[in-house]
């Protein structure tokens, strides 16, 4: 398919412009803009945000899988690694990856989409956690663990360092030329896909790896056998509560409905799945929706929609306020399977541009986030474990934010994790009151660090 990106990055800049501060974003030398607490990740008091422009009236969370920062911007940031700078314009602002491994001699592979389709590095907890060795992050390479679960078995492995090079990452970094770039985002659990997802719904430790599926549609065509359900409050019913419409779109959803009322399991795949079986990544997963695990959300229409029906949405005007988008596997970007860098990019673009083409487009926040770095190297330690629910962080992964409201050509140092972004929506939508969860977001800096003055989010 024909790269859409010069077409969406050429609307979006006008926007961007028009909304975007002209003066730089500094933050001390520890990287958090002034925030204390919980290891540099706690920012309670919900301060710094100037009122006064245009309003967030949607945000759309743009869900991929499995890379690490320096997996996609190692090669793009150009300060010296270590150098933790405090400049916050441009790839000059932000640390490149080391020219090898800190445990070994080891250099870093070319992360291309032939090496990203080879190949899924074990990115189980245990692994995980044995890589970063300790704040280390010296055991990518010589990890000696052995666990089964997700990805190969052998956690250590030359593969797992890499970098993306700029024919393979260059609509992503463009992105972040246009938008703002966190380089402090880091995983909020060390581990797979589905236990780091959940810190979206709840913003606090539910699950470990990738152990279950939720009873839910889909769960029967699952390899995993094990099925687990939850009754406690998630952001979804507090926007319920307060009447803010939300909606979760999954491609392949709509395919999956109509195979359960027949009683089966989906028996064909799309023609571009390069795995070619009726199973991950080819069809839909529940899993990768977080509330599919809430008996009281799972598979409600109000909420679960096909990815098509965002086109409808957009063009009908009736687009949610908070919008979380999931493509099926094979373009999320999850390593092995045959899964390429291209075919995930194309779907974040193509997405894009369909929100800038709609009417929402001028009060529209994208943030674009890879659910956990999926077993790769990256160089920063994360902060200690959370003293919410005492679970280890894991690795950076990139968070980028897109349109009006994005400060453009920003690095963002400071620290942040997938509650922050519950933070966000809990802060714009829901009276400014954050922590209604008891969970992370209430100790969790906000986004506002990475949005144009006047959008009234706080940094903290």
């Amino acid at each position: 398919m024909r790269s859409l990106l010069p077409v969406v990055l050429a609307a979006l800049a006008p926007l961007a412009g028009a909304c975007s501060s002209s003066s730089s974003h500094s933050s001390g030398p520890t990287g958090n803009d002034g925030g204390a607490g919980e290891a540099g990740v706690d920012a309670s008091a919900d301060t710094g945000g100037e009122a006064g422009g245009p309003k967030i009236e949607h945000v759309v969370v743009i869900i991929q899988e499995n890379h690490s920062f320096d997996s996609y911007f190692g090669s793009w940031c150009t300060a010296a690694t270590g150098s933790n700078p405090t400049c916050t314009q441009g790839p000059s602002c932000c640390e490149a990856g080391p020219g090898k491994d800190p445990g070994s001699s080891t250099v870093p592979s070319t992360l291309n989409d032939a090496f990203n389709a080879a190949r899924d590095p074990n990115h189980t907890q245990a692994c995980e956690v044995s890589e970063i060795d300790n704040g280390k992050m010296d055991a990518f390479v010589t990890s000696t663990v052995v666990s089964s679960g997700a990805g190969d078995g052998t956690c250590g492995s030359a593969q797992n360092l890499a970098y993306a090079d700029s024919t393979t990452a260059q609509k992503y970094w463009t992105l972040a030329q246009q938008g703002a770039l966190a380089d402090r985002y880091f995983q909020p659990v060390a581990g797979a896909s589905t236990s780091n997802d959940l810190y979206l719904a709840r913003a606090r430790f539910v699950l470990l790896d990738d152990t279950s599926e939720p009873v839910a549609i889909g769960a029967a065509c699952s390899t995993t056998a094990q099925t687990m359900q939850f009754t406690d409050t998630t952001i979804g019913d507090l926007l319920d509560q307060a009447s803010v419409p939300w909606a979760f779109y999954a491609e392949g959803y709509a395919t999956m409905v109509a195979d359960e009322k027949n009683g089966t399991c989906p028996t064909t795949v799309p023609s571009d799945c390069p795995y070619e079986i009726a199973n991950y990544p080819c069809i839909y997963d529940p899993a990768d929706d977080p509330f599919a695990f809430y008996k009281d959300l799972v598979d409600d229409p109000a909420h679960f929609k096909d990815y098509s029906a965002l086109a409808t949405d957009l063009s009908g005007g009736t687009l949610p306020a908070v919008v979380f988008v999931k493509p099926l596997g094979y373009k999320t970007e999850h390593p092995g399977y045959g899964d390429t860098v291209s075919a995930g990019e194309t779907f974040v673009t193509d997405t894009l541009q369909a929100i800038q083409g709609s009417s929402v487009a001028s009060s529209t926040l994208v943030l674009v986030t890879w659910d956990e770095s999926g077993g790769f190297f990256d160089h920063v330690a994360p902060p200690p474990a959370s003293t919410v629910d005492n679970q280890p962080y894991g690795a950076r992964v990139p968070l980028l934010a897109v349109g009006p409201f994005a400060r453009t050509g920003t690095i963002s140092h400071t620290t942040m994790e997938h509650s922050s972004i519950v933070k966000f929506i809990e802060y714009n939508w829901l009276g400014g009151q954050t922590g209604q969860l008891q969970g992370r977001d209430a100790t969790v800096a906000n986004i506002g660090s990475m949005l144009v003055t006047g959008s009234g989010i706080p940094e903290n």
